[in-house]
């Protein structure tokens, strides 16, 4: 089977993360960047899927020069090879023109299956394997906490508040998993060492047949307009209880809009 997982970098959430003044992007370059954690549940799962089932995993990953550096973090844990896609006219693309370029992508790669993570913790947005799926023209299995495959049919669990769903599609298909499907491998030395030869095709939007104009800024379909930092948390209000506490905590309650 051939597996293709989506791996971005984003900035450390355990770090300060901001946005660019000039442009209201977030700040790449002065981040600390690692391979947005939902991704590494979508490469263990697609290494489980390759020991069991054979083929050849690939990463993609759309991103600046320097997320190089997670592709290669991505490969040490066992995938056979990446595709980076690079190209400066990149900067500010939506989710909707990411997904164009993604799809792009794929398209060239003739995927059987794909994987990503749920979400980004960059962005949060959820849509990206819908949207891939949709320019595909292929089923999206989403939010998944367990996958089988079972020759060209997948079956996963979908996760919900209320419990899970059981969603059975075949392939070729978009596949989001979250942190609950497994538990990701650390790197060996081995793998470290090994990740450094393999190969890492790079492609342009040239490459890809898409235009600089669908994409960036002048091709995207949402944009910031300003922002300010989350203002610093205050104190709670403490009310000593002198006999009316539940009096008092069942009003703040009320103002609060709870009760």
């Amino acid at each position: 089977m051939n597996i293709v997982v989506l791996v971005k970098q984003v900035p450390d959430s355990g770090a300060d993360r901001n946005l660019r003044p000039d442009d209201n992007t977030v700040d790449r370059g002065s981040a600390n960047n690692v391979i947005n954690e939902m991704d590494e549940y979508a490469i263990e799962e697609a290494l489980k899927i390759k020991e069991a089932h054979g083929g050849e995993v690939t990463i993609l990953t759309m991103g600046p020069d320097r997320a190089t550096e997670s592709i290669r973090k991505a490969l040490s844990m066992g995938p056979d090879k990446a595709v980076h896609v690079v190209d400066d006219a990149l900067h500010g693309s939506c989710a909707v023109a990411t997904s164009k370029v993604l799809a792009a992508a794929l398209g060239q790669l003739n995927a059987d299956l794909v994987i990503c993570g749920a979400e980004s913790t960059d962005g949060r947005v959820q849509v990206m394997p819908h949207m891939i799926a949709e320019r595909l023209g292929v089923a999206a299995l989403t939010g998944a906490r367990k996958l089988t495959v079972d020759g060209a049919t997948l079956t996963v669990e979908r996760q919900t508040e209320e419990g899970y769903e059981v969603v059975t599609a075949s392939t070729p298909a978009v596949v989001s998993v979250w942190d609950t499907i497994n538990e990701p491998r650390y790197p060996s030395f081995k793998g470290i060492m090994a990740a450094k030869k393999k190969p890492v095709q790079t492609l342009s939007l040239g490459d890809l047949g898409v235009a600089p104009t669908e994409v960036g800024f002048d091709g995207a379909t949402s944009a910031v307009l300003e922002h300010t930092k989350r203002p610093p948390r205050s104190g709670g209000a403490k009310i000593t209880d002198e006999g009316e506490g539940g009096v008092k905590l069942v009003e703040f309650l009320a103002t609060e809009k709870f009760v």
